[in-house]
């Protein structure tokens, strides 16, 4: 993911909102979220080239999600897959705290990321990036590709709008909308990531629109204080074409079989 946007505890009946936009080459294999054959209780979209997920839930409300940290200088060819992390939290059962710790000698090993991690509970963030992690207070927060609320202009400018649009729920629409943002920040206002000027540009926006590369998904999760989880996704082809829109309903907990929807 290449932005994610969170409300924690700060809507009366969601105590969890996630908007997300996952940005990648769309010369990389994806497969569109959908309940694992390999894991049934988890939803997730899933990376065909390394087997990873950038974000996901499981039935029974575990949350984990991840971007990279942008510096081209620090990054190693062959490190391990970053969005192995992700899938190794939602397909087992340990508290965020102890998962955290166990992974630490991996996310040593792993280029820089940001790692979201709940369990309904507790929500964390962690980073490889200085070693840091802490359990976050009820909220709004934001993360691209530098650390947890860092104030790039997109992360702000988000974190504006999800604290506007949390009173619209359950429609989710005004979310998305949030996530198809395409403007471009004045250059004043750029970080200096080790990329160019061009690149800044592009990247600077929610909605990364571009030839080879761009947003690929956006994805609105919704986990309500009655057990109900909704996760809706839609996709984005080059030229910023939508593609397959998928939208699932289903109960904390509930079997396969019952108390959920899925809408194509």
């Amino acid at each position: 993911m290449c932005l994610i946007l969170v409300g924690w505890r700060v809507h009366p009946d969601y105590p969890l909102v996630v908007a997300a936009n996952r940005d990648e080459f769309f010369a990389r294999p994806t497969a569109a979220a959908d309940f694992w054959p390999d894991a049934p209780a988890v939803l997730a979209g899933r990376d065909l080239e390394a087997g990873g997920t950038w974000m996901g839930v499981t039935r029974q409300a575990r949350f984990a999600a991840l971007t990279n940290f942008r510096d081209p200088a620090q990054n190693r060819a062959g490190a391990p897959s970053r969005g192995q992390l992700v899938a190794d939290f939602l397909t087992g059962d340990e508290l965020p705290a102890t998962y955290l710790d166990r992974i630490a000698p991996l996310a040593n090993e792993c280029n820089g990321f940001n790692l979201l991690v709940s369990d309904g509970d507790s929500l964390w963030w962690s980073s490889n990036v200085g070693d840091e992690r802490r359990e976050l207070a009820p909220g709004i927060y934001g993360v691209s590709n530098h650390l947890l609320d860092t104030p790039w202009p997109k992360v702000g400018a988000g974190k504006t709008a999800l604290a506007k649009t949390l009173e619209q729920l359950p429609d989710t629409s005004a979310l998305f909308a949030m996530l198809r943002d395409d403007g471009i920040h004045p250059d004043e206002h750029l970080p200096q990531t080790g990329v160019s000027l061009e690149w800044e540009r592009l990247l600077s926006s929610a909605f990364v629109r571009s030839k080879d590369y761009g947003t690929r998904g956006s994805t609105v999760l919704t986990v309500a204080r009655d057990g109900w989880i909704g996760f809706d996704e839609q996709t984005w082809l080059a030229g910023a074409a939508p593609g397959q829109r998928v939208s699932h309903r289903f109960r904390k907990d509930a079997p396969s079989s019952g108390g959920e929807s899925r809408l194509p």
